[in-house]
């Protein structure tokens, strides 16, 4: 995937997953009250999941960016999570716009509490896409990993199936949306949810499948 931003993009994101320089993950500040800074161990072991099972190079810390920056045109996998309110201004809804067609990825987890908030937060962005539920034969699920039944079971909340959801633009996937699934509370360290091996190993592993696919789609 090459990646076309503007003149901000820094030119190691034009590279794909060879590991000669160091990328870094991100995690996306919002404003409206929600938690955008839960599970703060959990990108840090997805980027080593990352690099120990697809041969990537993060930076084993992540980097926290908000919304409006320019900044977030640095970064291009950003991961945002929380289980509250999200408010977009129209500046930042414009900047996430702007990174979004621009080759960008955004990967949404809803850590309970957040699907009201973020459709809301995310039709300002792109009032003219709706999120679709994908089907279980997408790419994004069969990468290095193969989950047959789509998004793996995390935390049970309200006991109803994990789906995955994604706004599309112009035939590419450009932002993944989990829902009643909660990948970002499986990738933390055992200590904070004391999740089963099995269920924190399957988190990672749909993690790294959508790493994977933001870059080589």
């Amino acid at each position: 995937m090459k990646y076309i931003f503007s003149i901000i993009l820094l030119s190691f994101a034009l590279m794909s997953f060879a590991p000669k320089h160091e990328l870094q993950l991100a995690l996306l500040k919002y404003h409206g009250g929600g938690d955008w800074y839960a599970n703060p161990t959990a990108l840090p072991n997805l980027a080593k999941f990352c690099n120990e099972n697809l041969g990537t190079d993060f930076e084993d810390d992540y980097e926290t960016v908000e919304v409006g920056s320019a900044d977030l045109f640095n970064f291009p996998f950003l991961h945002m999570t929380g289980h509250g309110n999200v408010v977009f201004s129209d500046a930042e809804a414009e900047n996430l716009r702007m990174y979004l067609i621009g080759g960008g990825f955004l990967h949404i987890s809803d850590n309970f509490g957040m699907d009201k908030y973020i459709r809301v937060a995310m039709k300002k962005v792109f009032p003219e896409l709706e999120f679709i539920e994908l089907p279980f034969d997408h790419e994004i699920y069969h990468q290095k990993f193969d989950f047959k039944n789509g998004l793996p079971k995390i935390h049970k909340h309200e006991d109803k199936s994990a789906q995955g959801f994604g706004l599309i633009w112009e035939g590419r996937l450009i932002s993944f949306y989990d829902y009643e699934c909660d990948l970002g509370d499986g990738w933390e360290d055992f200590a904070v949810h004391k999740d089963p091996e099995e269920k924190r190993r399957q988190a990672l592993q749909m993690g790294a499948n959508i790493v994977k696919f933001a870059f080589e789609q």
